[in-house]
């Protein structure tokens, strides 16, 4: 494939540049290049600015509001918009349930969620996880019983980003108990506000709110909400575990995360006066990350631009297990770039909004929350260990 930008590949990114600078809220861009936290309103004002402009869901059907953007025209939205520290778009609806929907669902559901879903009327969670059931999903407990025109569905989910805010969940949930585990999964759709519904809060190492535990007792759903056919959840569950993967990559923010590094390192400096970014050990290392970034880059465009490829979980698991050993590099790097004034306690300064500066420059204050919150990038979406585990058996039998 040519990775040269054509003529109209440098307008299309003109463009988006030109929206970015016009559209996308200065305070919101200024949150994240500080490292703060962004609230509800802060993500779902700007998903209403994308939906304004037609980016709201560039990966979906044209039927259904989607672009017909090539593979580089969408690796270009993702650089950009992460250059200019917009917030990413909200993943559980766009990436996950979307297309679980256009490949999967009824037209009843099409047309009464896809809609809903790009103009973010509803914020979606994803209730996969259990206690014991994270990286061996098919073990999953939570079960969903028919009864008549209703299923009956109790258990628990765990790990449930932004559960706190949504309006609905897709969730999988066991039908059968009687045959091999993954032949018993189906999946299904879920208000949030539902009796029996009950979500409480996880505190992650960051001291952050993001995910939560979720409850279900005796949860009654229309029998309308199942998706597809009862016990092909797994089957769907693998189609939309390759797209969440592909997102974890996460290329477009570590290429900004790396423009961040080389600015902190011009101005850090070592104990003999020296410029961190001209120290040759330190330098050593920002060139090693650049250049495995620069091959994953080259990799995901290699993958999307063939769409076989894009529902393959060998190729979906390859870079999410790179993506993420990255991102985790680079917020450590920024860790050790920033020094003493990366001190933990700072965390407290930018999650509760306090009005004292941090221990140093600006940037101080978001590194260790950032850092201790990337930890999770090498487990969610399915572990390393597991994805290795998953292209290894893929090689030796191909």
């Amino acid at each position: 494939m040519d990775l040269k930008f054509s003529d109209e590949d440098l307008a299309f990114q003109k463009t988006i540049e030109a929206f970015c600078e016009d559209h996308v809220s200065k305070e919101t861009r200024q949150k994240i290049a500080l490292g703060h936290r962004l609230s509800k309103q802060d993500i779902v004002d700007y998903h209403k600015v994308l939906y304004e402009h037609g980016y709201a869901v560039p990966n979906w059907k044209q039927e259904w509001g989607g672009r017909d953007w090539t593979s580089i025209q969408h690796q270009i939205f993702d650089d950009v918009t992460a250059a200019y520290d917009c917030p990413r778009r909200l993943a559980f609806g766009v990436s996950m349930v979307g297309p679980v929907l256009q490949a999967f669902g009824s037209r009843e559901q099409q047309e009464k969620y896809l809609p809903r879903i790009a103009r973010l009327d509803d914020w979606w969670c994803q209730g996969f996880s259990e206690p014991g059931s994270g990286s061996d999903l098919a073990s999953l407990k939570t079960t969903a019983v028919r009864d008549g025109d209703e299923y009956v569905i109790n258990g628990q989910k765990t790990w449930t980003t932004y559960a706190q805010h949504a309006d609905m969940m897709f969730i999988l949930t066991r039908t059968d108990n009687e045959c091999k585990p993954q032949e018993g999964i189906s999946f299904m759709l879920l208000d949030m506000k539902t009796p029996g519904v009950t979500v409480k809060p996880i505190i992650l190492l960051d001291g952050y709110h993001e995910v939560n535990e979720v409850f279900f007792d005796d949860v009654r759903i229309p029998a309308e909400n199942l998706v597809g056919q009862e016990n092909k959840g797994w089957d769907y569950a693998k189609f939309l575990l390759a797209h969440e993967r592909f997102g974890i990559a996460q290329i477009g923010y570590a290429k900004n995360q790396l423009n961040r590094l080389r600015d902190i390192a011009a101005q850090e400096r070592t104990e003999d006066g020296e410029r961190l970014i001209d120290n040759m050990f330190f330098s050593q290392k920002l060139a090693e990350i650049e250049m495995d970034l620069t091959a994953l880059e080259v990799t995901n465009l290699r993958v999307l631009s063939d769409v076989k490829n894009q529902s393959d979980l060998t190729f979906a698991g390859m870079l999410k297990i790179r993506g993420s050993d990255l991102n985790q590099k680079l917020t450590r790097l920024i860790m050790e770039a920033v020094g003493p004034a990366a001190a933990v306690e700072q965390q407290d300064l930018v999650l509760h909004g306090r009005n004292e500066p941090p221990l140093g420059p600006d940037y101080a204050g978001g590194a260790a929350p950032s850092y201790l919150n990337n930890r999770k990038l090498s487990i969610f979406g399915g572990s390393n260990e597991i994805q290795r585990t998953i292209i290894a058996k893929a090689m030796l039998t191909a």
